[in-house]
């Protein structure tokens, strides 16, 4: 099968780049003729408060990457499509991170122009996320364009696969997200603990780390490490650690952390929380099980499937800080936290991969 692969690459960075391009690696193993199909310029820079690129890559570059699209550039859209035409038996993938890339994947499929007894490629979406996290006006009409004219819906939870059918889509398929972030350190010891809770990854509101840090106020003594990019106001998480006394509890490091930064505060926490107040999946408990680290987590959309309750991590209800404090303080019980590190297991990522490849290549 060919596949043309279009999403973000390297020097864009975080999670869905990171996820594109190993998808396209391991397509490319599987047996797979791929194309990765990235863009030269991917968001009005409005639309994206923080730097868009990295000078190293986070994950191994693939090796057949080309950057021909552009947000400003419809042609450039056209052209794409216009090059499938007639192509049966092509795949093309599209990576839905944002509405904001629909106008351009929906010029591709009208470029393709695919004709009765002779469909051409077939058009899969890769939800990342069906509707955005942070809602705008016109995204369900959108999204309802997009995904009535894919063949098929690959989504990361059961509930955007359920949000995906009543948006249009038909053929919907659920894959858990795999592993696909820079690998542990090979040398490193097994964790160690001791430096406390970690958050890291980019910080928006959904992801709680409000209500992380009212729980942890609420318990003495307890220290936390926020790393990662701020999406917005960076003022008021400052404002917010001082008004709950934490300033001295409390570290932020409010930039994109690279791998060499990471590794470190990840080899070094106690647990790593995930307060999401709404979500659908993510690779970060995957990659906190890979290195031995039990995880905090709320019962939100993949995370009570990945975190064993009092086995390898604690669950908490979402955007409830009384209760997450309780699973802090649960963490911290005498025994508690040795026997959930001894009960975390490295995930299987050759197996999740080969589920997730299926997913994108069957049918």
């Amino acid at each position: 099968m060919h596949v043309t692969l279009v999403g973000p690459a390297h020097p864009y960075k975080g999670g869905v780049v990171q996820h594109t391009t190993t998808l396209a690696h391991r397509l490319s193993a599987a047996g797979h003729d791929v194309a990765l199909v990235s863009w030269s310029a991917q968001y009005p820079a409005r639309l994206y408060p923080g730097v868009q690129r990295v000078s190293t890559p986070e994950v191994p570059v693939f090796p057949n990457t080309s950057y021909p699209l552009a947000w400003y550039r419809p042609d450039s859209w056209w052209r794409l499509g216009r090059s499938l035409r007639g192509r049966d038996g092509e795949t093309l993938l599209l990576a839905l991170v944002t509405t904001v890339q629909i106008p351009a994947y929906l010029v591709m499929i009208a470029a393709l122009r695919r004709r009765k007894g002779r469909p051409g490629p077939t058009v899969g979406v890769i939800g990342h996320n069906v509707l955005p996290h942070e809602p705008r006006p016109g995204d369900h009409a959108l999204t309802r364009a997009l995904l009535r004219r894919a063949d098929f819906t690959v989504t990361h939870s059961h509930e955007e696969q359920t949000l995906a059918r009543t948006l249009g889509a038909t053929d919907v398929r659920y894959a858990e997200l795999p592993p696909h972030g820079p690998a542990a350190t090979a040398s490193a010891p097994k964790n160690a603990g001791g430096a406390g809770l970690l958050f890291f990854g980019f910080i928006r509101p959904y992801k709680g780390v409000d209500v992380l840090l009212h729980a942890v106020a609420a318990v003495p003594g307890v220290r936390l490490v926020v790393a990662g990019e701020p999406w917005g106001d960076e003022d008021g998480l400052h404002s917010l650690v001082d008004e709950l006394d934490l300033a001295d509890r409390v570290e932020l490091r409010l930039r994109y952390l690279d791998n060499d930064e990471l590794e470190p505060l990840l080899h070094d926490a106690d647990a790593l929380v995930l307060p999401y107040v709404s979500g659908t999946g993510t690779q970060q408990v995957r990659m906190a099980q890979t290195r031995g680290l039990p995880v905090i987590a709320t019962r939100i959309g993949t995370l009570p499937e990945q975190v064993r309750d009092g086995v390898d991590g604690l669950l908490a209800e979402p955007n409830d800080a009384e209760d997450l404090a309780a699973a802090i303080r649960r963490l911290y019980e005498p025994g508690r936290l040795e026997r959930l590190r001894a009960g975390v297991r490295p995930p299987d990522d050759d197996a999740a991969w080969q589920r997730y490849v299926a997913a994108v290549t069957t049918g």
